[in-house]
Formats: structure tokens, sequence, C-alpha cells
């Protein structure tokens, strides 16, 4: 037991008061901040306000597509897999009802003209319209002669702010914009505001639109489809602002109502026509997430 004792007394009143201190911190159920965490904590607000100034300018477009309003012809192998497609099913189909009526009328006027027509099966009939199949035909073929189908081709074929024109085809909307010195075609965008989503912000850009008050469209989602980044000229460019980062975001057309005024600034363009009106650049972009367009 001396031996402990010895040991005990040896040890300084400083070692014995630190070794209380922390052990009562401890069991106080209060966080220690060490000089880490509070390095951390500094990073962290220095990098939000390195975000904040950022030399970008984040912007929000908009893809809208018109779909299509009718379906689109056929070419020769899509007609001719749906010809063997009609004649599979008329081998393995059975017969209809109207089928059956033909053949029922038709074995009726034969034993008539044979003679062995039961009187009984007239009598039966009496209270009865008779209306032969081969009379519902005739009357159908008559209705199909008369129907005159709509023209697939409107009279806005060759008008680019129309949404007539194209019909069996997708219509994607290019408005003009000024950048720089110069004007260019591409997706309707608008800066971002601090406070709102980059959806918002989209959402905006499509409603500012001269004629936005003539349709509605219907945004797929909340997160961007693509992103493009682009420099300013190096005679336009500061230390504040360096160029522009544009996230897109797809929607659909789902209501054209009226039929909104030509704008002289606006296009409805088909993908085949997107290359005669966008930079390259901005192009492959956008054909990144123009699937089924």
């Amino acid at each position: 037991m001396a031996a402990p004792c010895r040991r005990m007394a040896g040890r300084s009143l400083l070692q014995f008061v630190s070794s209380f201190s922390r052990t009562s911190v401890s069991n106080s159920g209060f966080r220690q901040f060490s000089s880490t965490s509070v390095c951390r904590g500094s990073n962290q607000a220095q990098h939000v306000e390195e975000r904040a100034s950022s030399p970008w300018t984040l912007m929000a477009a908009v893809c809208l597509q018109r779909l299509p309003v009718i379906s689109a012809e056929s070419n020769p192998i899509e007609q001719q897999f749906r010809d063997m497609m009609i004649q599979m099913e008329l081998e393995k189909s059975m017969l209809s009802d109207h089928e059956l009526r033909l053949l029922d009328d038709a074995e009726r006027l034969r034993r008539m003209q044979a003679g062995e027509y039961d009187s009984d099966e007239e009598e039966d009939r009496r209270d009865q319209e008779i209306v032969l199949a081969q009379d519902l035909e005739d009357s159908w073929e008559q209705k199909l002669n008369n129907f005159q189908p709509a023209a697939r081709v409107s009279d806005s074929e060759g008008d680019l702010g129309s949404l007539q024109r194209c019909l069996s085809d997708s219509l994607l909307l290019l408005v003009e914009r000024p950048v720089g010195m110069e004007k260019l075609w591409m997706l309707p965008q608008t800066e971002w505001q601090r406070g709102e989503t980059l959806r918002e912000t989209a959402e905006r850009a499509l409603s500012s639109l001269p004629a936005a008050s003539g349709f509605k469209a219907t945004f797929l989602g909340n997160t961007p489809c693509g992103v493009y980044k682009y420099k300013l000229p190096q005679a336009a460019r500061t230390e504040s602002s360096v160029g522009t980062k544009v996230f897109f975001f797809k929607a659909v057309l789902s209501d054209a109502g009226a039929p909104p005024a030509t704008e002289s600034s606006q296009l409805w363009v088909t993908k085949s026509e997107l290359q005669r009106y966008v930079k390259p650049a901005y192009l492959r972009k956008v054909e990144r997430f123009l699937l089924g367009f």
C-alpha cells in the first residue's frame, strides 16, 4: 500500500487540477470548439462570399417545344411493315359480327332462290326492318366518298413565326437577343435574380416574351437539362464580369390558345432549320437534350 500512496503524493498539484478540469468540462455536456473548427467555419463563409461575387453571370433559358399535331408520313419500310402486320392480323383473326351477318344473309338468299326458304322464318322477322349487311356497306361507302380530310400542309408553311407550320414535326422557339455588338438567335433566357430558383428564372424568361399571353407551357422538371458557358469578348471583360453560364430547362407547349401575333424577333423552327440560326457551339449544347426532336 505504501507504493501507490507515494506515487499519488508525487504528482504535482498542477497535474491534479488540470485532470479535474478536463473531467468537469467533458461531463458538462457543452461542445468544445477547437481552432480547427473555427478555421473551417471561416473558410466556408469565405467560400460563400466568393460564390456571391463570382465573375460569371448566371442565366436560365427555356427550351419550349411544340409537339407534332398530326402523324408523320410513313417511309417505305414503315409502310411495308404496316401492310405485313395488317395481312397477318387478317389471316389469324376470327370473323367479326358483320362478316357473320354477311354469310347469314348470303345463305338466306341462296335458300330463297332455291325454294328452300321456310316461311316461319319470315314470320319471326315481320315486325323488324330488314336491312341487309350489304346495304350497310353501301351506305358506309357513300359516307367515305363524301368525307374530305383536312390538308396536311397549312397555308402558314413559309411563315417561320407561325405555330401552324410543319404540323407533322416538332417546333422549337427561338428569340433574337443582343449579345455584345451583334444580335444572335437563341432560346428565351433571362438573368438570375437573388432569391429565386433557376426554374423560376426560366419561367420568368418565358412569361416576359411579347406573345407569352397566347400560350401555356408545361415545364418538365425542376432540374436543368443542360448548361452552356461562354466568355465575353476580351474588350468587354471586367474583373466582375468574365462570361455567362446558361442553364437550360425543357418545356412543352400545352395550350396554344388563340394564334399569337407574329413577332419578327421570334421564330418556330424545326431541328433541321436550327443550324441556320444558332452558333455551332451553342447548337452542340442544345442538341444534347433534344431527344426525339
